[in-house]
């Protein structure tokens, strides 16, 4: 007998999903960006046409969301002109049109690769806007700290995860939000939530995560980046690109806070076997809410099973039904499958 909980984790998915105002307010911060950006003079020789990026283009955000990515593709730049010279630009018209806040704050920062607009208003979201200019190659460049060009593809990630979350019955994406809401709560700022959906991503490319149920996948998923990461520290192991086959993803992290991850993802791997193979419901859901914490309004994610007090010992009314054989009637509460 395994603890499959799948109600719980239904319900915990609903809990980490962005709330209303969130998905009401991330689009409109996008189309006051794009908006300033497209309507500028300054920018309309460099081709610009901008489009969502990000997790929450490709709808694996979790509560909260606080930032949007604005991909700026400029389709007509010249090869000639630097990254510096793109940002500058960006934040001078950027600035023009967002300036300050109602507290004379300023709104807008330049980044060293994208330019930052601040949306008070929306509860502390921000939005990102990303230069970048196309590669004979198909691929795009976004600028670099050092003032260069670096390549990416950032929109081919989304047809990826709509291709796996096809492959896996549309269990991806839940699976995506689960390991994202894990690393938040087992982790500091980095490596963050990127790197967990990317190493989730691949994982499922080798057949690393199981198929079976979601919770499988969930316990099977966090196995996974804990084995990645165990190469990632003892040698150096990188994660490949598979939205630009022959070529390595980079994330920014310490010695420090690689070991820590790993430290911290095998940790959560563990607990999440111990939970899925125990044969009481109510410690199966103490481990899985350990590992899926509180969302962004510090709600706790994950309920317990009927019947259960929120340590996870079986209430006195539920300890003390008793099951007749041959009974119609069962006491409720386990959710456990073999």
């Amino acid at each position: 007998m395994v603890a499959i909980l799948s109600t719980q984790f239904s319900k915990a998915l609903e809990l980490i999903e962005p709330s209303v105002d969130d998905k009401a307010n991330a689009p409109e911060a996008h189309k006051a960006v794009r908006a300033a950006l497209t309507s500028a003079d300054e920018l309309k020789e460099w081709g610009l046409n901008p489009v969502l990026i990000g997790s929450y283009k490709r709808a694996v955000s979790i509560r909260r969301i606080t930032d949007v990515d604005v991909f700026c593709r400029m389709d007509d730049i010249g090869d000639d002109v630097a990254g510096d010279t793109v940002l500058d630009q960006f934040y001078k018209v950027l600035d023009a049109v967002f300036s300050v806040d109602d507290d004379d704050e300023p709104r807008v920062k330049r980044q060293a690769r994208s330019v930052t607009i601040d949306f008070p208003e929306y509860d502390g979201l921000h939005v990102d806007a990303v230069p970048a200019r196309k590669r004979s190659d198909g691929y795009w460049e976004i600028p670099t700290r050092d003032g260069g060009w670096q390549t990416t593809n950032p929109e081919k990630q989304t047809a990826l995860k709509t291709a796996m979350n096809d492959a896996f019955a549309d269990d991806y994406v839940p699976l995506v939000k689960l390991v994202r809401q894990t690393r938040r709560t087992i982790l500091g700022k980095r490596p963050g939530g990127l790197f967990a959906e990317l190493a989730l991503y691949d994982a499922c490319v080798n057949n690393q995560v199981s198929k079976k149920n979601l919770t499988l996948g969930y316990v099977t998923a966090l196995e996974a980046i804990a084995d990645y990461l165990d190469d990632k520290v003892s040698w150096g192991k990188e994660l490949p690109d598979h939205t630009m086959p022959g070529r390595t993803l980079s994330f920014r992290a310490t010695d420090n806070q690689w070991e820590t991850a790993r430290d911290k993802f095998r940790a959560a791997a563990t607990t999440a076997r111990q939970a899925y193979v125990e044969e009481d419901s109510g410690k199966a859901a103490v481990k899985f809410r350990e590992l899926l914490g509180e969302n962004g309004d510090d709600d706790v994610v994950f309920p317990m099973p009927p019947g259960y007090n929120e340590d996870g010992v079986k209430e006195a009314s539920a300890s003390a039904a008793l099951i007749t054989p041959g009974s119609s009637r069962v006491p409720a509460g386990d959710r456990r499958f073999g």
